[in-house]
């Protein structure tokens, strides 16, 4: 008697789990904007994937195939290596979308991204700071890779990385395994539903990040670092470039324009996954002079802040002052009148139904800087 207790007890709870898990799945959607205006200047693409070039389990042409699926304008491979030459000679227009490459390096004080460099005729520095110089040297810029997981970045002098990654989506797979092991049968059945639910909020990231920008200017990346399943990671998260114009058919002149939208910072990150981002905007005012997101501006005047969310479903905007939440609001468009200097950044949230936790952003703006006149 008391072993079928048991049974029905642990029969009546799989049900309980089954059905709730299933509201999950039957609940859940990517949140579109259906009156959204075409946006031409905004381009979207991923950074940070593996292919068969290094620890990655697909060829990079049956890769592009999948970006072109998942309707990418640009894809960023960063193969290991030092650097990686297999890689770098595979870009190109592939399958309609512009594969670009860099490279993972292992360097003293962790992995570093590479890109827009030019191949060196020797291999890169271990040594973190002399590979950095040297990356600049070949005229390309670096990124620090998932700083707090897997190899972990140990900080020192800060020697002129132009970003950091503050969401991996890799990373966060593998350090919230256990808290998603009740969402792992939903994998067959909607992948982006378990990724969402295997997200955490990157505080740590943030607020390092935030402590760099006191005194440099530093971007923010939202990585993939895709070595499989790269259709439901490519759905996961987005990078938005906004670029002074059409996204070109050539592929130098493409090339161009992508890298120098994330050298200026240009961009902002979004969890595509939870809802699509395109159409956000982030920019400052002074006079009549117009300063973008990534931009340093000198504080003569004050600079106003001002924000676009044109979405139909409900959002709240943060703008932030040196990492810490300034104003908050639920209108699509927002003003803020900033009369100290630092750095400025958004964080966009979902208030509607969504599997993405409350506390993680849905979007992360690239900072406006503005610094006092030292004249």
């Amino acid at each position: 008697m008391k072993k079928k207790i048991i049974l029905f007890a642990l029969l009546a709870l799989f049900f309980i789990y089954i059905i709730w898990l299933s509201i999950g799945l039957l609940i859940y959607k990517t949140y579109k904007n259906p009156e959204l205006k075409e946006y031409p200047l905004e381009v979207e693409g991923v950074y940070h994937f593996h292919s068969l070039f290094s620890d990655g389990k697909k060829n990079i042409e049956e890769i592009a195939k999948i970006a072109s699926r998942a309707s990418l304008d640009f894809i960023i491979l960063t193969d290991h290596g030092n650097p990686n030459q297999e890689s770098y000679v595979s870009q190109g227009w592939k399958e309609g979308v512009l594969v670009l490459a860099g490279t993972e390096l292992s360097v003293s004080r962790g992995h570093l991204v590479a890109l827009d460099f030019e191949i060196p005729k020797r291999n890169f520095s271990q040594n973190t700071e002399h590979a950095v110089y040297e990356i600049a040297g070949a005229g390309g810029f670096s990124i620090i890779a998932h700083p707090y997981s897997k190899t972990k970045w140990s900080w020192g002098e800060f020697v002129g990385y132009s970003g950091v990654e503050i969401m991996n989506a890799d990373s966060m797979i593998r350090m919230n395994v256990l808290s998603s092991i009740p969402y792992i049968p939903a994998i067959p059945l909607n992948p982006k539903y378990f990724l969402l639910k295997s997200l955490d909020n990157p505080a740590r990231n943030l607020r390092k990040w935030d402590e760099l920008n006191k005194n440099h200017s530093v971007y923010s990346y939202f990585s993939t670092d895709a070595h499989l399943f790269y259709r439901p990671l490519f759905d996961l998260f987005h990078l938005h470039l906004q670029l002074e114009s059409s996204l070109s058919k050539d592929f130098k002149t493409a090339k161009e324009q992508v890298f120098h939208a994330l050298r200026q910072g240009i961009f902002y990150n979004s969890i595509h996954a939870a809802a699509d981002a395109s159409g956000f905007r982030f920019w400052g005012e002074q006079g009549e002079m117009k300063i973008p997101m990534g931009s340093t501006a000198s504080l003569d005047s004050p600079v106003s802040l001002n924000t676009q969310a044109p979405f139909s479903f409900s959002t709240e905007t943060h703008i932030l002052h040196e990492g810490k939440v300034i104003y908050r609001s639920t209108e699509s468009n927002v003003s803020y009148l900033a009369t100290q200097p630092g750095a400025y950044r958004v964080e966009v949230f979902l208030k509607e139904r969504t599997p993405l936790r409350k506390k993680i952003p849905w979007i992360v703006s690239n900072p406006i800087f503005l610094r006092e006149d030292k004249k």
